[in-house]
């Protein structure tokens, strides 16, 4: 029955409907937040496990070996531009929607990829799955700023450091596995049985936030028209630029300079857009521009120590990746104990998580440094020592970073974060990647112009074979100390800058 109005009454207007409260952290969100962090190394081994095995693919499915190089750049091409443009629709579609959708479209990919009638199939399919996989990232590091309690949030970060410590070392055991014992279509397969219970997990465990369509009227269409190629063509041209002759090739001066033109209009266009992909007033924040900027260098460090002795061994030894797996096993099981404990560590309001993170790169250096001694007589059992100094070095070098990058930020900032910080991460895999290739190349030629020289003409009675086997040997041992010294300069570099830009931060803590 409607109310009845007295003469001279003014209606009253009922109030709008206060938001809704947080979920209050339990075990249903411990769930979801799991199943996303399942999600995210699901996906990140399935990048690593593909590139490992990459050769019994190409022998399995007939692939060229410079084909097969363009599933690698197309599929992190789309990954990184994912993790670009994947927060701001996890605002707008939903964190839960999104991160479900990624979760399914990357295992349906990785099921009908050995099913690929040809190349130009299989490419697709990778690209789908690189988006999708790419999108992941994004939306563990937005769960956990989003919903954990303040004493336990970096813990939380602690699980998304196990995408760039624990899921790199363990893509090569992995591949192994599958290649030695299952068959090369498990490389692909990998990704159903978590995919699987990841959704699940998700599915039950997030919140589901109600659409927020209202956004699209603002839809950011010129940033997406600039910053989408920006990347895309970043990143093929860096994958694509040694094999091509770097700017020797028509095409990589197109990529390369094309996108970086791209990228200063995308970022141009983003500084006054209302509703941007990429909030550039964050980087005024000292400790998140440092983390970015060291986070780019730690990462360098961390694929350099995963690609030097699995290099190694494969050409001086012959290892297979089943015979590598070993030492990246040394380094990538311990992360499930070392990771909590410097969370652990740096959630102590006494302690300055500066100076962890310059004790966690002193220790990456130092074991760069140790390896830089190494000698074609060296064996696997040679680099336990090195992977044993990673073990806390990796996790310290990571964890205050991401303490750095996100304490203080304003909840609305989070997903802006996120892009910031997985986009980053992304493209310095991809940059490191590039440079690590050029510096093999370049120091393997040197050192076998140099040893060349000084074998000079021999006699016909010595055996040439014997001789070739030995200074390529010597030569790729050379050029991996070499790598190992780059490496552990960047690391040292990288601690000098600490008493510079960033600023004293501590722990989040319960009001």
């Amino acid at each position: 029955m409607s109310a009845v109005l007295l003469p001279g009454a003014v209606p009253t207007v009922p109030p709008p409907p206060s938001p809704p409260a947080p979920p209050v952290f339990g075990l249903r969100l411990a769930t979801g937040l799991a199943g996303v962090l399942l999600a995210v190394l699901v996906s990140g081994l399935n990048e690593n496990i593909t590139k490992v095995a990459l050769a019994d693919i190409r022998g399995a499915m007939g692939i060229a070996r410079d084909d097969a190089s363009w599933l690698v750049a197309l599929y992190a091409a789309a990954s990184v531009s994912a993790m670009a443009f994947a927060p701001w629709c996890s605002v707008t579609f939903s964190l839960r929607r999104l991160t479900a959708a990624a979760i399914i479209v990357c295992m349906t990919a990785g099921v009908l990829c050995p099913f690929a009638p040809n190349l130009s199939a299989l490419m697709v399919l990778r690209v789908v799955q690189g988006a999708a996989g790419g999108a992941l990232p994004p939306m563990l590091m937005t769960v956990a700023l989003r919903f954990l309690p303040p004493n336990i949030k970096l813990y939380g970060l602690g699980g998304y450091a196990l995408s760039a410590t624990f899921g790199p070392s363990l893509g090569t055991p992995l591949a192994a596995f599958w290649t030695e014992y299952l068959g090369w279509q498990w490389a692909f397969w990998q990704v159903v049985p978590g995919s699987i219970a990841a959704l699940l997990m998700v599915s039950w465990g997030l919140p589901q936030d109600p659409l927020r369509l209202e956004r699209l009227r603002q839809f950011d269409w010129r940033g997406l028209l600039l910053g989408l190629p920006a990347i895309c063509m970043l990143v093929v041209g860096l994958l694509q630029g040694e094999r091509l002759a770097w700017f020797a090739s028509p095409l990589i001066c197109v990529l390369l300079g094309g996108g970086l033109l791209l990228l200063v209009l995308f970022f141009i266009h983003e500084w006054s857009h209302p509703l941007p992909f990429f909030k550039l007033q964050l980087l005024s924040r000292r400790n998140l521009s440092h983390a970015l900027l060291t986070l780019g260098g730690v990462l360098f460090v961390l694929l350099a120590v995963i690609l030097i002795p699995s290099s190694y061994l494969a050409q001086v030894h012959a290892y297979r990746p089943l015979q590598t797996a070993p030492v990246m096993l040394m380094v990538a099981l311990p992360q499930l104990i070392a990771l909590p404990l410097v969370a652990a560590l740096c959630n102590l309001r006494a302690v300055d998580c500066r100076w962890v993170l310059a004790i966690g790169l002193a220790l990456l250096a130092l074991s760069c440094v140790l390896g830089a001694r190494m000698s074609p007589d060296w064996i696997r059992t040679h680099f336990y020592l090195l992977q044993a100094v990673q073990i806390f070095a990796q996790p310290m070098a990571v964890i205050p970073l991401l303490l750095l990058a996100t304490t203080g930020l304003a909840p609305q900032d989070g997903p802006f974060a996120s892009a910031w910080f997985n986009t980053i991460k992304g493209m310095s895999a991809v940059v490191a990647t590039g440079v690590l290739d050029a510096l093999i190349t370049r120091r393997n030629h040197f050192h076998s112009t140099v040893l060349s020289e000084r074998l000079g003409n021999l006699p016909a009675s010595v055996d040439m074979a014997g001789i070739a086997q030995r200074m390529h040997a010597q030569v790729v041992t050379l050029t991996s100390s070499d790598l190992y010294l780059i490496v552990a300069a960047i690391a040292l570099a990288m601690i000098v800058i600490i008493p510079i830009l960033p600023t004293r931060v501590y722990p989040p803590r319960a009001a």
